[in-house]
């Protein structure tokens, strides 16, 4: 019996050093070393579940956008792969694996996702190597960095980038921004800077302490909360920041208002880069400070026409326009000030407001035929407008087709439904909601 309880615990003992050893192995068989990884349905979950970061390319070899991204990912690879905290860059034909295409909700190419720690996430952010690269630093950067003197905290805000808005907490404890910066890490970078000196209480405009200051890079935006520090109160100063006071709204920045509740106050103008525009956009944007509750976003009809569009705005249109609108499918107009064209403009953009507070509304629906498929499609992908559409034809024709004579069943030529529908595709790359730059 003592024999047999020895081998017992020999056999048990062997087969966990041999377990071990395989899981050793697995793990060990995927590294960041710059090189892009081929993923399939047989070793997909392996290399997600081993590696911390993982950026997915789920793309289609017929697919003209996913060749021209293709080089910037191989460019962008090596780079990821030697950060402190490593990015590793993956590829999928998800033409062919078209399982984990569906399991991921891939519908439409290229589609790309960055796994962080096995969760899936979509990629929004730029495709050019460089680009891509600084946007992703995000994700591999720690929740709170610590910042021990100015030199530190110049370069933290450089190398920062512009992508994301940056927050120094300046003689704050760590641990009263560290459960926000860990929930709101993909959204933006935070930090507490500890020595600092009044010239750089200056620089960044605050006069005591603490003070938590964030920063808007690409918009020359700069605010500063001196508190309450309790969570609910600094986190709606968060929340509140992370856009700038006034907001262009275009394919990309649509994206960003996602998990944002508050209702968008839109101007729409002729063109957001006239001199008349930017002087608008100031008024704007001291409306939006003293407005916190709602986002004021501005769109010209020249940088993006179909979506004005679908707020009855046009060339023909009175201009500038406001509505407020709750990114679903109506939106309301202002009884009184259909239109902002007068030469006070920050009177008439502060009557619209009291106007929409009192109710004096109207509700207007989201229309326009080519500009609400481009609003459709930049809320569901643009794969999926397709998808409906064969679905559509497809069902027509059978029904042609039993109308006229029976069905036959038979073997005909393969027919590349694929190189078709890219063609379609790629003949409207600037529509809402395509997987392209």
């Amino acid at each position: 019996m003592r024999g047999l309880t020895v081998s017992f615990w020999a056999l048990t003992s062997a087969a966990a050093i041999l377990g071990a050893a395989v899981s050793s192995s697995s793990s060990s068989s995927w590294a960041a070393d710059g090189t892009v990884l081929e993923l399939d349905d047989s070793n997909f979950e392996s290399a997600i579940s081993a590696l911390d970061l993982v950026l997915v390319d789920f793309h289609a070899p017929w697919c003209g956008h996913c060749k021209r991204l293709s080089p910037e990912l191989d460019a962008a690879a090596p780079k990821l792969a030697s950060l402190k905290n490593p990015i590793v860059i993956a590829k999928v034909n998800a033409d062919k694996y078209t399982s984990l295409a569906r399991k991921y909700g891939v519908d439409g190419y290229p589609t790309l996702k960055l796994f962080i720690h096995g969760v899936p996430q979509e990629y929004n952010g730029p495709r050019k190597a460089d680009l891509l690269v600084s946007y992703l630093k995000k994700f591999a950067a720690p929740d709170v960095t610590l910042l021990d003197s100015d030199s530190a905290v110049a370069d933290f805000v450089g190398a920062a980038g512009t992508f994301f808005p940056i927050y120094v907490g300046f003689g704050l404890d760590e641990s009263v921004i560290s459960e926000l910066g860990l929930k709101y890490k993909r959204k933006a970078w935070f930090s507490v800077a500890k020595d600092f000196s009044e010239d750089l209480m200056m620089l960044y405009d605050f006069d005591k302490v603490p003070a938590l200051v964030s920063l808007h890079p690409s918009y020359d935006e700069r605010h500063v909360f001196y508190g309450p520090f309790e969570e609910e109160f600094l986190e709606d100063f968060i929340k509140q920041s992370l856009l700038p006071l006034a907001i262009p709204i275009n394919y990309d920045t649509l994206k960003s208002l996602d998990d944002d509740e508050r209702k968008i106050v839109l101007t729409i103008v002729e063109d957001e880069d006239e001199e008349k525009s930017k002087n608008l956009i100031k008024i704007l944007k001291s409306a939006a400070s003293a407005n916190r509750d709602l986002v004021f976003g501005y769109v010209g009809i020249k940088q993006w026409e179909d979506f004005a569009e679908t707020f009855g705005a046009n060339k023909k249109t009175k201009l500038p326009k406001m509505v407020v609108w709750d990114r679903m499918e109506e939106y309301l107009t202002v009884n009184g000030s259909e239109s902002i064209d007068g030469e006070d403009q920050a009177s008439q953009v502060s009557q619209f407001l009291e106007g929409y507070k009192e109710g004096r509304t109207i509700k207007e629906k989201v229309g326009g035929s080519v500009s609400l498929t481009a609003f459709i499609s930049s809320f569901i992908g643009i794969g999926t407008v397709y998808i409906l559409v064969f679905v559509v034809a497809t069902i027509i024709l059978i029904r042609k087709a039993t109308e006229e004579e029976p069905l036959r069943v038979g073997r005909g030529d393969k027919v590349d439904h694929a190189t078709s529908s890219t063609a379609e595709a790629e003949s409207s790359e600037h529509k809402a909601g395509e997987k392209e730059d």
